[in-house]
């Protein structure tokens, strides 16, 4: 099958991650994360104390950190300096900072690049999610989806697992969520935003396996009409 690059954008909740990976695995396709690049360079500041509140100072040391992603989508990895990187990117403290970061945009500049070059490398095709994927990183994307829900429906699936929770935590979650979507839309550099060319897809009311088998349909077609 011919190549194919699918750009899977939307805010945090909407189920990016699991739909991004399973539809990656089920076409044969590699695999980006690219949320998770924002994490480690995030991740990689925070550890060597830089003032990630200080958009000079993030921007002078953005060049430093050698972040590698991997592409498989049933075993995503991430490092950075050579360090496994995936579980310490996924703290509170990474999550309440990453948008100050990321709106940095020496920081997007260096991220930006590594995604493109990534993408290019994928020989078979490759599904990449993020929050400007469609838009900034792969203008010329073949497949672009924008996946949206409810603030409710998302905050509740960030708190899923954790059964019994009381309903203040999911309330502060949805807030979290309200306020990460803010910053994002609202930073001058590479906003999250729906491409013209995107197909929206409300997963408020879908499970997950209706969402990817939605995601799966839309390349396929795209392919076949080529």
């Amino acid at each position: 099958m011919e190549s194919v690059i699918v750009a899977i954008d939307g805010p945090s909740g909407t189920g990016k991650s699991s739909t991004s990976r399973a539809v990656a695995a089920e076409l044969g396709l590699s695999y980006l994360d690219t949320g998770a690049q924002y994490r480690a360079i995030t991740w990689w500041m925070l550890t060597n104390g830089i003032d990630v509140d200080d958009p000079g100072a993030v921007a002078a040391v953005c060049g430093k950190p050698a972040i590698e992603s991997g592409t498989d989508p049933l075993a995503p990895a991430i490092s950075v300096d050579g360090a496994d990187a995936a579980g310490p990117i996924r703290t509170r403290e990474v999550t309440s900072k990453v948008s100050a970061v990321s709106a940095v945009p020496e920081v997007r500049a260096r991220i930006t690049g590594l995604q493109r070059a990534i993408a290019a490398a994928a020989e078979k095709g490759i599904v990449v999610e993020g929050r400007d994927i469609g838009t900034t990183v792969l203008p010329a994307a073949d497949v672009k989806i924008f996946l949206t829900a409810s603030p409710e429906a998302r905050a509740a699936r960030r708190s899923g697992e954790l059964k019994g929770r009381e309903a203040a935590d999911l309330a502060s979650t949805r807030e979290a969520l309200i306020r990460r979507d803010a910053a994002d839309s609202g930073r001058k550099t590479s906003p999250l935003a729906k491409a013209d060319d995107a197909v929206e897809v409300d997963t408020t009311e879908l499970t997950l396996q209706q969402v990817i088998e939605c995601v799966v349909a839309l390349v396929e077609e795209k392919r076949a009409g080529r």
